[in-house]
Parts: C-alpha cells; structure tokens; sequence
C-alpha cells in the first residue's frame, strides 16, 4: 500500500514562481559577476582561473567532498541515535542525494530526505525531522566558532563579522538544547496564536531531541563540522595563494565562512547572490585586486555549491529509485 505524500503538491502558480524565483537569482549572480569582470578586464580574471592546474582543481573538489562526506557520517550518527533503520548507505544516500535541491526554494532538499526516509522506513516526518534540525544545527555551531576563532586571528579582522557570529551560535545552541527550543516554539505560537498543529509538531520534535544530548554525540558531531568546514575553508586559502594572493589562512578561512554564512542568513536558495557579492567586496576591501576576487570566488563556488549540486544530480535518481522499491 503506498503511503501518503509527504506534502501536497505544488500548484502550477507556486511550482513558475519558484523557477522564476530561482531563475532570477542565477541571472542576478551571473551579470553580476559578469559585469564587475568586464569592468576590470576579462583577460585578466579568465587568466587567473586559466593558471589553475587540473591537479589544483582535483585538490580542490577532494577538499569539498571531505566535508560532505564527514557531515554525511554525521548524518548517520545523528539517524542511529534516533533510533533509526537504515545503514550506512542509506543514510549516506539520503544525506548526498538531498544537495541535488540545495539551491531550490524552502530547502526542498531537507523534504526530499524525509521523502525518503518516509518510504523506506515508514517514519512519519515529526519523528525524521530532529535529523534536519540537528544537521542544520551543528552546522551553524562549527560555522560560528570556525569564524570566531578566524576572525580573533586574521588580521585587521571583518566589519560586521561579530553579530553573525553571535546568530549564528546562538541559533545552534538553542537547536541542540530541547528545552529551549521548545519553550522558544511555545512564545513564538503565544506570539502569533497562528498555525496550532505544526506547532504542536514542532514541539514534539523538539522534544525527541534530547536523545542527542550525549557527550560522545555530541563531539563527534561537533567535531565532524569543525573539520568538514575548516577542509572547504583552507581550499579557498590555496586557491588564493595559487592565484598569487596569498591573505593568511585565517583572513580566507574568515571571509569563506563570513560570506557562507552572510548568504544563507539572506534566506536566498544556497545564498546566492549574498555570499557571492561579501566575498568579493570582502576580498576587494583585504588589498585583493579585484580580478582575483572575481576569479576566486567563481572558483570556489563551483568547487563547493556546484560540486554539491551535481554530486545531488548524481545520487538522486538512485535514492528515488531505491525509496520507490521500498513503499511497494
């Protein structure tokens, strides 16, 4: 008996307007980028990206997929803790398959893995969905303190870079504290006294996140965002460096995260458009000619996001496949 979809699906009107939406974003990064390289020259930037070897490229992609592949196997801690049945494969495929929506409006990638889960297993979404919390959270939390502790030794520092900080850990905290959340969720429904049901689910999620609150969980998973992140971040300290602006490990590994973070706090899909612009005005603003900031971070992009993405593309239809076995 097939189970019920995992949400309605989305009317014609709603379905355009997220390509639009999504379209327009895309648009708005290229001409932008676009535009500032031909204000300083296309020779220049295009020879920059042109002096990356194919070895420097590989470096690049196998420092991205570090970081995946290590906040997939926190991935798979967090679904052990809770209790559930998928392996390691599973788990993993669900975890790199959902990147093929990272860019996509409301993060349907995180829908896509309950989907998943949900046919495979028969778990309602409340009992998946401390999964999505908890990624989200650990994230922020190893985000912020890789920043805090760039920013304390980069030189001359980031304007700005102290509240997203301060967001950024405190959103991770009250995540991975339940009882915060849930008396966070509590105020916010008394605050609005509007969509009671999701509430009362949000809170039951909440709640089941307690099981999380063990100290060998908790560092691994911490431990498991330090490294995965730091990996991408000394990936664009190379890059600088191969492009002849070498700023510091920490000033590279402080503005990749700043612009990560800075974008996603946009609500953009995959901080398009925000983290691309405080990256390049940031690099701009640390002495690095505008040719190389263009260059750089088109490359590191593409390393990261995009490599993500197609890395999404490719395991997708595989997990699709495997759900669909799985709900007959």
């Amino acid at each position: 008996m097939q189970s019920a979809p995992l949400t309605p699906p989305a009317v014609p009107s709603r379905r355009w307007r997220d390509r639009a939406l999504l379209a327009g974003l895309l648009a708005l990064v290229a001409f932008g980028l676009i535009g500032l390289a031909a204000a300083t020259g296309w020779r220049e930037t295009w020879g920059q990206i042109a002096r990356l070897t194919a070895l420097e490229v590989i470096a690049l992609l196998l420092l991205s997929s570090a970081n995946y592949l290590l906040r997939g196997l926190r991935w798979h801690i967090f679904a052990q803790r809770l209790g559930l049945p998928s392996g390691l494969a599973a788990n993993l495929r669900h975890f790199l398959g959902g990147f093929a929506m990272s860019v996509t409006p409301g993060r349907v990638g995180e829908l896509v893995r309950m989907r998943w889960i949900r046919r495979e297993t028969g778990w309602a979404v409340e009992r998946s969905a401390p999964l999505v919390l908890m990624d989200r959270a650990y994230d922020l939390l190893a985000m912020a303190l890789l920043l805090g502790l760039a920013v304390s030794l980069a030189a001359g520092g980031i304007a700005g870079a102290l509240p997203v900080v301060v967001l950024a850990f405190g959103a991770g905290v009250v995540v991975t504290r339940p009882r915060l959340l849930a008396a966070a969720l509590t105020l916010t429904y008394r605050a609005s006294g509007r969509f009671r049901r999701g509430f009362a689910r949000a809170r039951a999620a909440a709640r089941s996140l307690a099981r999380f609150s063990h100290p060998p969980t908790m560092a691994a998973a911490l431990a498991a965002g330090l490294v995965g992140w730091g990996a991408e971040g000394y990936a664009f300290h190379l890059l600088l460096g191969w492009m002849g602006a070498d700023i510091g490990l920490w000033k590279a590994l402080a503005i990749f995260l700043f612009a990560s973070l800075a974008g996603g706090l946009t609500g953009a899909p995959g901080g398009l458009g925000g983290a691309e612009a405080a990256m390049v005005a940031l690099l701009a603003a640390g002495g690095v000619p505008m040719e190389v900031a263009l260059a750089a971070t088109a490359v590191i992009r593409v390393t990261t996001l995009w490599f993500a993405i197609a890395i999404g593309l490719a395991v997708f239809p595989l997990a699709e496949r495997i759900s669909l076995r799985g709900r007959r």
